[in-house]
């Protein structure tokens, strides 16, 4: 069979176009484009359909946030976790709280670094999560449907109180992935993290170019650990710079 051999023009005009789409991709495709991923850790029949959202970083992108909550609504989860960076700047805490108050089922979250630099006011973020039959947990936990599902949720500084209880099923949300290595063998059903953003830009075979600390190996994704199932949640929002590429903006559902 005869094979065409590319000119060294044709090679470089279709270098140049393919790096051209790949840009346009990250840019103005990816960024926006919202993928639901679905997840079951349990081998028996499940009991509860949850849905995970993380880091925000609402910087005044109305649409997209709306379209996120629009998402969720229509997975009818029991209950909702967001596992931190809500903003960046408190000044856009109140319309990305505004919005989220549009879930229909409880909100539950726990903070992120940005929330802590951000100096938003915890107290509206919790009163805005409790609109939704949910809270804003900073080493709290909460017991759901009957004490069917103890659910821990952790500050960024305190992994340690994160402790199961017996004869539930027990959620922990925490936002740094490295921390499940501080839970020092307690056994959970599920933990929730956030935090990575996936890396934001992936490479094939490669991955992630860049994460931030905190993140250690966990860079997106599901990992089996010896505190049990640890999901890292590749987030909504963009921090640095606002491009995604083979990492969309990602909304998480479990069946546990």
């Amino acid at each position: 069979m005869k094979t065409t051999k590319l000119t060294r023009r044709q090679f470089l005009g279709l270098s140049a176009g393919t790096a051209s789409l790949l840009t346009a991709d990250a840019i103005w495709i990816e960024p926006s484009a919202i993928k639901t991923r679905f997840v079951q850790i349990t081998h028996d029949r499940p009991t509860h359909r949850l849905v995970q959202f993380s880091d925000t970083h609402h910087k005044g992108d109305r649409a997209f946030l709306a379209e996120a909550v629009k998402t969720i609504n229509a997975l009818s989860p029991d209950f909702v976790c967001f596992t931190g960076d809500l903003v960046e700047q408190s000044q856009f805490a109140a319309e990305a709280l505004e919005i989220l108050q549009g879930i229909k089922s409880p909100l539950f979250g726990v903070p992120g670094n940005h929330d802590y630099t951000s100096g938003t006011d915890f107290k509206i973020i919790n009163d805005a999560f409790a609109t939704t039959g949910g809270r804003w947990l900073q080493n709290e936990n909460v017991t759901l449907d009957g004490g069917q599902i103890h659910l821990i949720g952790s500050t960024c500084s305190d992994p340690e109180f994160l402790v199961p209880q017996p004869n539930t099923k027990n959620i922990a949300l925490i936002h740094y992935p490295e921390f499940v290595e501080k839970l020092e063998g307690k056994k959970f059903d599920l933990v929730m993290a956030g935090h990575s953003h996936g890396g934001q830009v992936r490479l094939p075979i490669y991955g992630a170019i860049y994460v931030p600390k905190g993140t250690g190996r966990y860079d997106m994704g599901l990992y089996h650990t010896p505190s049990g199932p640890l999901y890292v949640n590749a987030g909504l929002g963009f921090v640095t710079v606002d491009v995604r590429f083979n990492c969309r903006p990602e909304i998480t559902v479990f069946e546990v």
